[in-house]
């Protein structure tokens, strides 16, 4: 097999130490040297040191958790030789003896021979935007799990809260939440708490008020709430300072809400995940094959076994669902008649990854060449459908040996 890169050097990293095998081929010949390294960033400068001494071209590691990356970040620094990143799962070894040194040693083999394909890793900007964007999904989810501990305490106390109020940390919530925090049990007091846009009558808040609500139910419910105010401030936080991280992107971020159902929130995270530069993927496709929201390609003997997506990044496919969703509801537009035509064929799941593609490939597009959204409209499929049938028409009629012209109604 063809050496590619005579020089380079493989990584196995770990959470202490790091083994490097730095691979030079001359001719036939091939030399390898092992050496290791701590994590510190003393170590990982002196292992730069050494793969610059050694006239290393390509550099390979493993992403292995968050290991990886602060060996990443002081190695790509160094411009003398150039880092790719592994996917663990598609440079497993051969079964048999394992080590560190054997593992450096394989994925130095396979970088040599251009058999790795390095993962996307953005750059250090939007590395920073993506740790935000991760972080406050993780907040406003220990948000909800707080909003379930609190209707739990409430059940337990017997008040059937979220009978009557569709958020319990709405106005009509809170003030219910506070007044039952300072001691207040009586019915009629508690259902004067609420604001009069509740659905539900009077008679239905006092039935559903009246619990019985100790002192201990009471110390749940402040400390769930107040974990869920110290979450919110955090997630205000956290988004202000996502916008300053994107103030370069806004104009990318700002071009992007125009797809129906892709909002700020959204957008920022798009913008985190695919970057702005798509001359990283080669086409649409890639990039949609890349998010998980194609069918996988799986076949054997001439039979397809498998068509469902795989298992991608959560952080990305999961966002561009939600905005499928949201799309789907805007009348007279080009998504939403795509779910339909696909719902009653598919199923409600794969039109919506359907739809979920779909808006990735435009998202592509407006990126790559700096354009606006441009929606084709609600009628678009159906149209497209009534000329296609016009023209196999006419080709049926021209193979019988009949002359038709088309006139209009």
């Amino acid at each position: 097999m063809e050496v590619l890169h005579p020089r380079c050097a493989g990584l196995d990293v770990h959470s202490r130490q790091v083994t490097a095998c730095v691979r030079v081929a001359a001719g036939r010949a091939v030399t390898t040297e092992h050496r290791e390294f701590a994590t510190t960033t003393a170590g990982l400068l002196a292992l730069s040191a050494w793969l610059t001494e050694a006239g290393c071209t390509q550099v390979a590691m493993e992403a292995t958790g968050v290991y990886w990356k602060p060996v990443w970040h002081i190695l790509e620094d160094e411009e003398s030789f150039t880092l790719v990143l592994a996917n663990a799962q598609h440079i497993r070894n051969v079964p048999g003896r394992k080590s560190d040194q054997k593992d450096a040693a394989w994925i130095a083999d396979l970088l040599a021979h251009g058999l790795i394909s390095g993962s996307f890793v953005p750059p250090s900007p939007i590395q920073a935007l993506r740790d935000l964007t991760r972080t406050r999904k993780q907040l406003v989810a220990e948000i909800a799990r707080h909003t379930q501990r609190l209707q739990k305490t409430l059940e337990d106390a017997n008040v059937k809260l979220t009978r009557v109020v569709a958020d319990i940390l709405g106005a009509s919530g809170r003030a219910v939440l506070a007044a039952l925090i300072a001691g207040e049990t009586d019915p009629e007091r508690l259902a004067d708490c609420t604001t009069g846009r509740l659905k539900a009558g009077r008679a239905d808040i006092i039935a559903a008020v009246h619990g019985r609500v100790t002192a201990h139910h009471r110390f749940l419910l402040e400390l769930h709430l107040s974990q869920v105010d110290g979450l919110k401030a955090a997630v205000q936080k956290l988004e202000r300072q996502a916008d300053e991280v994107l103030r370069p992107f806004r104009e990318a971020a700002d071009r992007l809400t125009t797809i129906p159902g892709v909002s700020e929130t959204v957008a920022r995270v798009i913008i985190s995940e695919i970057g702005v530069d798509m001359t990283q993927f080669p086409s649409a496709g890639h990039l949609v094959s890349w998010a998980g929201l194609c069918p996988r390609l799986d076949e054997s003997a001439g039979k397809r076994r498998s068509t469902r997506v795989r298992h991608a990044t959560p952080w990305l496919k999961t966002a561009l669902v939600q905005a499928a969703w949201a799309a789907t509801r805007k009348k007279e537009s080009y998504l939403r008649s795509q779910f339909r035509r696909l719902k009653g064929r598919r199923g409600p799941k794969k039109a919506i990854i359907a739809v979920a593609a779909s808006m990735l490939t435009a998202v592509y597009c407006m990126l790559r060449h700096e354009t606006d959204y441009q929606d084709l409209g609600g009628r678009y499929l159906a149209d497209r459908d009534n000329e296609r049938v016009k023209r196999r028409l006419l080709q049926r009629l021209q193979d019988l040996g009949v002359v038709v012209e088309m006139k209009a109604a």
